[in-house]
């Protein structure tokens, strides 16, 4: 029997040069988010599914969680978030955390969902989460750290667009302007929520369906007069108190250079939890016009688990999306391949010692100790992406002057060890 070369499907296989990629980005965001002051947790892969049967949404729950019966007969789910299980982690310690607590981490997850372009069954986050902080100064710390985790990558404000909206706002349209009682305010929240990957015909046939036949064309003229690029042209009807903390996010980001915001009236978000603002961070590159990741308030969740509630605002960046963005913008620089120099030993000798100085100086080598012939080993070096070829024989080790070849260009010297330590490094 021949087994199957191919991963799981919605999985990938990261190779060297996929992992320096990762680790790029993994470590711009570590350094970012430490700069807020954010320190780092993890949680486990596994979780009992009523974590998320209480607030995540039925679609994750029911159509997109791998969750299976354990050997102790216990419903659990391989994670497909953190949200709930740092609001768990979190309540589980109430009293002994210093609030604010600013907490951050970079896992991976899994759901069951079809895979294409930006979207896989399992896919790394960096989560960042503000407990403890009520009002909007928590909300524009988040929106303002979710603009420097773009940044930090030398993103230009025309390549990306914040868009707001706020849950308060959405349900206050949905109830009082639109007139929808509590279930269809729901089928039209996830209708709005796929307003981007429709056309507007077909969007408006499933609103009529939700408004009912009396009701169809004054709803979807209302859902028209909300389709606006500039708030001012907004219904005055719904530019009341709800929707006053939209309006001063925008102002107070763009007080501190973050300029880039609009306001969104189709913006929903899927998952129940969020309370407050809703936000997501936008690709503008053409060929990838979509929402990289998003975030927003979720009062209420830490209080499912039998404690004092607390306030929360929090986002999630992907790491597939910011691959697409990365190269979508040419922002992705030539990382190079961990290896600096190969040692290629010559007869009999033996490098350890000239290696082991090498390394001490912070030069990261490989050694070529095959018995390939001499013109395959530099091949090798070559196709591996390494910079260096150092050869080191009896001779050499004698003499302590070795030859060391610049794949690059090509250029070969004769040099001792502290020269090849300071060429190698430069």
């Amino acid at each position: 029997m021949s087994l199957s070369t191919s991963s799981y499907k919605g999985t990938r296989d990261l190779y060297p040069e996929d992992m320096r990629v990762r680790n790029y980005i993994f470590s711009k965001w570590r350094q970012v988010v430490e700069s807020f002051g954010y320190e780092e947790y993890d949680a486990p892969m596994l979780e009992p599914l009523e974590l998320y049967a209480a607030k995540s949404g039925q679609e994750i729950v029911n159509d997109q969680t791998y969750r299976f019966t354990d050997r102790g007969e216990r419903e659990v789910a391989i994670r497909p978030e953190m949200t709930p299980s740092v609001a768990r982690m979190v309540a589980a310690r109430r009293q002994e955390i210093a609030l604010p607590a600013r907490l951050y981490s970079i896992s991976n997850f899994m759901r069951y969902e079809r895979p294409q372009k930006g979207r896989e069954r399992e896919f790394w986050q960096l989560n960042f989460d503000l407990f403890g902080v009520e009002g909007i100064k928590a909300d524009i710390e988040i929106l303002s750290l979710s603009s420097a985790v773009v940044k930090s990558f030398n993103a230009t404000d025309d390549m990306f667009t914040i868009r707001i909206s706020d849950r308060q706002w959405i349900d206050f349209v949905m109830r009082s302007y639109l007139g929808l009682d509590e279930t269809r305010s729901l089928a039209m929240v996830k209708l709005f929520d796929r307003f981007e990957k429709m056309d507007r015909s077909s969007f408006n046939e499933q609103a009529a369906d939700i408004f009912g036949a009396d009701d169809a064309t004054d709803g979807i003229n209302k859902i028209n007069s909300l389709l606006v690029s500039n708030i001012e042209d907004l219904p005055a009807e719904v530019r009341g108190a709800e929707f006053a903390s939209i309006r001063v996010v925008i102002e107070e980001l763009a007080k501190r250079g973050v300029t880039n915001v609009t306001f969104d009236p189709t913006l929903m978000r899927g998952f129940d939890y969020y309370t407050g603002i809703v936000f997501e961070i936008f690709d503008e590159a053409p060929e990838n016009r979509r929402a990289m990741f998003g975030g927003g308030r979720y009062d209420g969740l830490v209080g499912l688990f039998g404690v004092e509630d607390l306030p929360v605002v929090g986002a999630a960046p992907g790491e597939t999306m910011f691959v697409e963005f990365l190269v979508a913008h040419d922002l992705l620089p030539n990382l190079q391949p961990t290896p600096q120099v190969t040692v290629l030993e010559l007869g009999d000798a033996d490098s350890s010692s000239v290696v082991t100085e090498l390394r001490t100086n912070g030069i990261r080598v490989t050694v070529d100790f095959t018995n390939r012939k001499l013109d395959r080993k530099i091949k090798a070096a070559v196709k591996a992406g390494v910079s260096y070829v150092m050869f080191v024989g009896n001779d050499e080790l004698t003499s302590g002057n070795f030859p060391l070849k610049n794949l690059v260009n090509g250029e070969q010297n004769t040099l001792d060890l502290e020269q090849i330590i300071v060429t190698v490094s430069s």
